[in-house]
């Protein structure tokens, strides 16, 4: 096996080893136990646990991103497709948290602690988002000067339905709902309706 497949291997063992026990109970030599190999020659592909935490961050990171892709690429209005968007963000958020609780911790370490992998993927649906309202800006949908800072505001208004410690924390108080965001960021792009011309007044 090269390095490279060395390398994913030790991913796919330590992602393994997160599920089953948590990434902060997981050790190097738990790793290392696993793939029959001693610590050393992990941290010969790895530099330090922390390094594999990233690493393995991204790899679920890239999966999402995979699917919010999708979404964005696909044909239809820049509406559906943004509606669609924000709405897989919060499944893919909610999916963690109920079914594979022992990542959701990890990703919400991440982004408490502002690991760099969280910076380049919240880069990366800022991507998304800007292509989706320069889409809808072009077909005449949405009314956004500057794309990149619509979808950063569009990114900041639905924030607490896609961080994870915002979606625990949030979960009980009041505010609006998901559909009720879309719907109300929806409005923002579009802009303002056009007024009825006044009637003229006799004389």
């Amino acid at each position: 096996m090269d390095a490279s497949g060395t390398r994913c291997h030790i991913l796919s063992i330590a992602e393994r080893l997160f599920r089953e026990i948590g990434y902060r109970k997981t050790t190097v030599a738990d790793i290392a136990k696993s793939l029959r190999m001693s610590p050393a020659n992990v941290y010969r592909f790895f530099e330090s646990k922390k390094a594999i935490n990233e690493a393995v961050a991204e790899r679920i990171m890239a999966e999402m991103e995979a699917e919010l892709a999708a979404i964005a690429g696909r044909d239809g209005s820049a509406s559906e497709r943004l509606a669609d968007f924000v709405r897989a963000l919060n499944r893919l958020a909610i999916g963690r948290l109920i079914d594979e609780r022992r990542m959701h911790e990890m990703v919400e370490c991440a982004m408490t602690e502002s690991w760099e992998v969280v910076h380049r993927h919240i880069a990366r649906v800022d991507e998304m988002l800007c292509r989706l309202v320069a889409d809808g800006a072009r077909s005449g949908e949405f009314r956004a000067a500057d794309p990149m800072v619509a979808a950063r505001c569009v990114h900041s208004a639905i924030i607490r339905f896609c961080h994870p410690a915002l979606i625990v924390q949030c979960a009980d108080e009041p505010g609006p709902g998901l559909e009720d965001m879309v719907a109300f960021v929806l409005r923002g792009l579009r802009g303002p309706e056009p007024c009825p011309d006044a009637p003229a007044s006799g004389g």
